[in-house]
């Protein structure tokens, strides 16, 4: 198969033109050029604050149980001030940020670009120069294996290289760089916040980064590699602290060994790592895939089907150019960011954000890319604990709106939050669904005994003592809908109240799914028990008078019809919950009255949800405005409220702006379930196909249950499916389903059929 590149005719002139490459750890901007050129480089663990931020943090907070009691007296009385009052006391500072690290500078005789790609198969960006009457390309990449970023040079020329760093430089030696890296910073939110990055020690741990740089000349050829070596990286993986000079030898020995292998052995190993996790699965909408795809075309809009198929690989591509094993996960921009206060810290909001970053890891076969996450739930299922116990007096974990690697689980805000997004008491209970989604889609038993369980289990407990009784039923006190205001009796705009849709939606996953892996794992646990008699008294989902499904407990009048936040869809994208025609046409009249439009990750969500309900022309009108090029400022950050759309930039990065990376990672979820779905223990082909794309293939889909699939489709027909399982339990049915027909099958691992017939 050709492999799918994207092409720009020019050198970037901006951050927002330049190319995306990255291996988990190491992400990089390639901007290309003759003269004097950037590559700007980031470090996945890079972040300000230290380990103990987050112990730190709530040992400043006044507030617990007893607190927490008058809140919720209070909301049950509708005294709103009151209870946002006393709720500005349980609120901590705020995440950290992710930073830019440094600038790699290359320098070389003034030529001519005679253009750049990115390969979307391979991870390569290359820039083909003529200078002085020479050809030379350039190559750039970045290898797991090595661990180092790597610039490769065929063709006469001559090349300087330089350093810098927007953080405090402390050391230099040649091409190594030492480099402090802030204890605190303040999201640019927070204007009040007189030192926005601040530097300084912290017991027990030493905010330092060393990076070094080689280079190699061999005959026409240059070579350049680049390694870093962080203190944070050492508290990511629990290693011990390093000292300074460690890390300086830590860092020149992985780029010495790197000039070792030269350019050959480095491409061929990387290509080894990344090629067949990118090729692991593909999407076809119409006649065309590989080639070579000038990327002003693609936004033009003249073929929505090409458009389409390159969103639904860019978004695979950049997902694992950012998100490995044994590095961070992937934030709000990723791994790449170049600005020193970036919006909203580019840390992890879990009210939607970060969940959208991993919709995809699974059915687009990157369940790799997953396990990024499921180490942050491990550390946030500690500092979790601690805030669940002395806030809310309640066993298991907690967190709310945003979270950093440090595993940050207090609610932010510096006490003047609002409670819409601040005071959520359920982003564990979202995080913890991507834990059972990896077991639901491997089937990997060890995985769910070693890592979902344990997380379910921790969250389960915390649910149950969350919940309160009122009416009758159990419900959660105080509750938000994020990011979304309603109306009192008064007419003032207000965020608190019970038992919001989306708390009940979660916690209601949370116990079911419990259940499900104590029952497989054939556990007994006492939670167990608590959750059998809990689940039939949670009250059940609101249907209001005029037929949708309702976002809070009451039928309360929105502030904002159209609001960008689609928070009690929940159920129905990504957790399948609804299960009646009613509250199945419930969500659709929502979707009806939230409209069109918005920003990239509210489009990306509204994509899925149609796809969900089996509405593909709503979901490509969906996409064809969400793809549109953004002609505004880019640099300037659109209001929140959804009132100025996003689109794409001159890289295809998706916009508010400012920029952020969730969008182009729930593209191809929405995009794969247009083609398959696989819920309810059922595999359905084709259930939302547009009706203008009329041909196209799949290869490589992944379904609950263990299995893959490859469906291919010609005017607007299934033309054939193979089924196959990868693991999971061969005695296990599967149902395929295609526009209303359905068999039964059994398949071993390992073994395949093909479908050309329901």
């Amino acid at each position: 198969m050709t492999d799918l590149l994207l092409s720009w005719p020019d050198p970037a002139a901006d951050w927002t033109e330049a190319m995306p490459v990255g291996n988990g750890r190491l992400g990089a901007m390639v901007f290309g050029g003759a003269g004097r050129t950037r590559i700007q480089v980031n470090d996945a663990t890079v972040w300000s604050g230290t380990p103990d931020g987050p112990a730190a943090a709530l040992a400043g907070v006044d507030a617990g149980p007893e607190r927490l009691a008058e809140v919720r007296e209070a909301v049950f009385a509708k005294d709103f001030r009151r209870a946002e009052d006393l709720l500005m006391g349980f609120e901590g500072p705020y995440s950290q940020e992710f930073l830019p690290y440094m600038d790699l500078w290359l320098t070389l005789p003034e030529g001519t670009s005679c253009g750049r790609t990115l390969n979307l198969d391979n991870g390569v960006a290359t820039e083909r120069l003529t200078i002085d009457g020479h050809d030379v390309e350039r190559t750039v990449w970045v290898s797991r294996p090595a661990q180092v970023l790597c610039v490769a040079l065929s063709g006469w020329t001559e090349v300087d290289v330089d350093l810098s760093t927007p953080l405090r430089e402390v050391s230099r030696d040649g091409l190594d760089l030492g480099i402090e890296i802030p204890i605190d910073g303040a999201p640019r939110h927070e204007p009040q916040v007189e030192e926005p990055l601040r530097y300084g020690t912290a017991e027990g741990y030493d905010p330092f980064g060393a990076v070094s740089v080689r280079v190699a000349r061999t005959g026409r050829s240059v070579l350049i590699v680049l390694a870093s070596s962080t203190s944070a990286y050492d508290a990511w993986i629990g290693d011990r602290q390093h000292t300074r000079d460690e890390h300086r030898r830590r860092a020149a020995v992985l780029a010495e060994q790197a000039i070792a292998a030269g350019a050959a052995e480095l491409r061929r190993a990387h290509e080894a790592d990344l090629r067949p996790l990118l090729g692991a699965c593909s999407l076809r909408i119409g006649e065309r895939r590989g080639g070579t795809h000038d990327v002003a075309e693609l936004l033009s809009g003249r073929d929505e089907q090409l458009t389409a198929t390159v969103l639904f690989q860019y978004g695979r591509y950049l997902l694992a150019s950012a998100s490995r094993p044994g590095a961070p996960p992937a934030n709000l921009s990723g791994i790449w960011n170049d600005d020193p206060r970036p919006a909203w810290s580019s840390n992890y909001t879990i009210n939607i954000n970060t969940q959208m970053n991993y919709w995809a890891a699974e059915p687009t076969g990157l369940g790799e890319c997953h396990q990024p996450l499921f180490e942050l739930l491990g550390k946030l299922a500690v500092t979790g604990a601690a805030v669940a116990r002395e806030l809310y007096g309640a066993r298991g974990w907690v967190t709310h709106h945003n979270t950093d690697p440090w595993g940050w689980a207090l609610p932010p805000g510096m006490g003047h939050g609002n409670p819409s997004w601040a005071l959520w008491q359920l982003g564990g209970a979202w995080l913890v669904q991507h834990a059972w989604d990896h077991y639901d889609f491997t089937r990997d038993r060890a995985f769910l005994e070693r890592t979902a369980w344990p997380l379910l289990r921790g969250c389960a407990e915390f649910c149950l003592d969350w919940l309160v009784e009122h009416d009758g039923f159990l419900g959660t006190c105080p509750s938000t809908s994020p990011e979304n205001l309603f109306l009192s009796e008064a007419g003032t705009k207000e965020s608190l109240t019970h038992s919001a849709t989306m708390d009940l939606v979660l916690i209601r996953a949370v116990f079911e799914r419990s259940l499900a892996a104590a029952a497989t794992l054939g556990v007994y646990d006492p939670v167990c028990t608590e959750i059998e008699a809990a689940l039939p008294r949670l009250r059940p989902l609101p249907v209001l008078p005029d037929g949708r499904l309702g976002e809070w407990a009451e039928d309360l009048p929105e502030e904002d019809p159209a609001h960008r936040h689609l928070s009690h869809l929940v159920a129905l994208y990504p957790l399948g919950q609804l299960d009646t025609p009613e509250l199945v046409e419930a969500a659709r009249r929502v979707m009806d009255r939230r409209g069109p439009g918005a920003m990239g990750w509210s489009w990306a969500w509204k994509i899925a949800l149609r796809a969900r309900l089996g509405d593909g022309e709503t979901a490509r009108k969906l996409l064809s405005e969400a793809t549109q090029p953004f002609t505004g400022d880019r640099h300037r950050d659109a209001p929140v409220d959804g009132s100025e759309w996003g689109g794409l930039l001159p890289n295809l990065f998706s916009t508010h702006p400012p920029f952020q990376i969730d969008g182009n990672y729930g593209f191809p979820a929405g995009l794969a379930e247009l083609v398959l779905r696989s819920h309810n223990d059922v595999v359905t082909l084709l259930p939302a196909l547009p009706a203008d794309w009329t041909s196209g293939e799949a290869r490589g889909l992944r379904c609950r249950g263990g299995l893959a699939a490859d469906v291919e489709w010609r005017d607007g027909e299934l033309r054939y499916a193979v089924l196959r399982r990868l693991s999971g339990d061969p005695a296990e049915p599967v149902r395929v389903r295609y526009r209303g027909r359905e068999t039964e099958l059994r398949l071993r691992t390992g073994e395949s059929i093909v479908l050309k017939g329901l």
